[in-house]
């Protein structure tokens, strides 16, 4: 853990204040999770020169998976750092698409906060889809074979001008969720927008769903500037589909833009609904307030959820974090805006403010210029007892763009800037009518063999192919 939270002045008062006299929301506990090599048992370096097996930018999403496993995902891989002829591809690389299973658990604190939390690293998980998928001219990674086709983070993986089709290759992950019998995961992402159901244990794609077609745009590009520019309609370049929820019953899938359609103005972002059963959607309206956009959405119950809104302030940008708060939404009383555009803000669901994480970190003694720019996880996790009462925990992470330290003007000696983890309280009377999501934990894991067994069966392709 870095220095700063070392140092918090005012942290001491959340263990000696009784929940009579300090209300909820409260900061519960900070861990944090560094280090430069995953358990992908992949060799070799990305283009930029970077590990293959690089290990980071894993708070994109976070999900809950029972028994103290978390399950983090990283986006579609590290692309902060500009490298030879990275700028066709905005710097991105043939990084292969993975989630990471964490087990964190929180231990009660003698002084300091109540608890403290240590991440382990217990697998990696590749994604692949078993039927070809459409690369650009050197966009395949090197460990495919005749039946793993894995997705990865390179721009310029695709074909045709279809942004939602899904025989593209690229993948720019961003949220995740469980099924309920915990044998598959629900990943959404940036570059179509996709909604893609993966086998938890191997990591292989067993389901596509197809989203609305006003979310897709028709002129796909490698990079940012010339994707926007041709385009008039569909996600905004790099800011699609950033949030995903699963409801308590497990039957539905509610996703979030990270910014307006390039069709919608006033600053309203589309909620999408997914029957997972049969595919039908639904579109709705959400309003941004101070936030530049959405980061993750979370279900309180089957038709309640929270929204993760932010800025782009904060460590990693430079500047001092703003904007980082949570709204309670209702989507029982939303209406519908499927096949509709322009100014959407009349239809907005209503929102009430539930969580500000940066004004309740600064209160902690963290500076703002300390708290990460991009606050992009969330998830449930079980629920705890503290000063006799029970709290709901809500976990969130970070996305460090695989940045392990940052040096600017603010922090001109080096900063640590790892995955960090911060775990909030709510009492029934802040989270009124909340409902845990029961998942069954019997599922396999890989195991370090197999990961061992993969690795070599990477290095043995890549032989025959030289």
């Amino acid at each position: 853990m870095n220095n700063s939270f070392k140092s918090l002045a005012l942290i001491s008062l959340f263990s000696t204040l009784s929940l009579s006299t300090q209300a909820a929301p409260l900061l519960l506990g900070i861990g944090s999770i560094s280090g430069s090599t995953d358990k992908s048992g992949l060799t070799g370096t990305l283009e930029s020169g970077v590990s293959a097996s690089v290990f980071g930018g894993l708070g994109s999403g976070l999900a809950y998976a029972g028994n103290n496993t978390f399950i983090a995902l990283p986006d579609r891989g590290p692309n902060a750092q500009p490298y030879t002829n990275g700028a066709a591809v905005d710097n991105t690389t043939s990084y292969i698409s993975r989630f990471q299973t964490l087990n964190m658990q929180l231990t009660a604190n003698s002084s300091g906060l109540p608890f403290s939390i240590t991440p382990t690293l217990t697998s990696t998980t590749l994604l692949y889809s078993s039927t070809a998928l459409n690369y650009g001219v050197n966009g395949a990674p090197a460990q495919n074979d005749a039946n793993h086709f894995y997705f990865s983070g390179r721009s310029d993986n695709f074909a045709g001008s279809d942004s939602t089709n899904p025989n593209n290759a690229r993948l720019d992950p961003e949220s995740i969720r469980v099924s309920n019998d915990g044998k598959s995961v629900f990943i959404s992402d940036e570059y179509g927008p996709y909604v893609y159901q993966f086998d938890r244990a191997t990591g292989e794609r067993i389901k596509t769903f197809a989203l609305p077609s006003d979310l897709a745009i028709s002129n796909l590009a490698s990079t940012e500037t010339a994707e926007i520019s041709g385009n008039t309609a569909g996600r905004t370049t790099n800011k699609g589909m950033e949030g995903l929820a699963i409801t308590p019953d497990g039957t539905t899938l509610v996703g979030i833009m990270q910014a307006p359609l390039l069709q919608d103005t006033n600053k309203v972002v589309r909620i999408v609904t997914v029957d997972i059963a049969s595919g039908a959607t639904h579109e709705f309206a959400y309003q941004l307030t101070n936030g530049s956009g959405v980061s993750e959405i979370v279900a309180l119950n089957n038709h309640e959820f929270l929204v993760d809104e932010r800025d782009g302030k904060g460590l990693g940008d430079n500047s001092n974090a703003a904007v980082k708060q949570v709204f309670k939404i209702d989507l029982n009383s939303a209406q519908e805006v499927t096949g509709m555009s322009g100014d959407l803000s009349s239809k907005a669901v209503s929102k009430s403010l539930t969580l500000d994480v940066k004004n309740l970190l600064v209160g902690a003694g963290i500076a703002a210029q300390d708290i990460p720019a991009k606050i992009e996880g969330m998830t449930f996790g079980d629920d705890i007892v503290f000063n006799n009462q029970t709290l709901h925990t809500l976990w969130i992470s970070n996305d460090n763009d695989f940045l392990n330290t940052i040096t600017d003007s603010k922090h001109p000696q080096g900063f640590s800037n790892p995955n960090n983890f911060y775990v909030f309280g709510f009492s029934d009377a802040d989270l009124q009518n909340y409902v845990a999501q029961k998942i069954s934990v019997d599922v396999p894991e890989p195991t370090s063999a197999m990961l061992c067994l993969l690795g070599l069966f990477g290095i043995s392709v890549l032989r025959r192919k030289k």
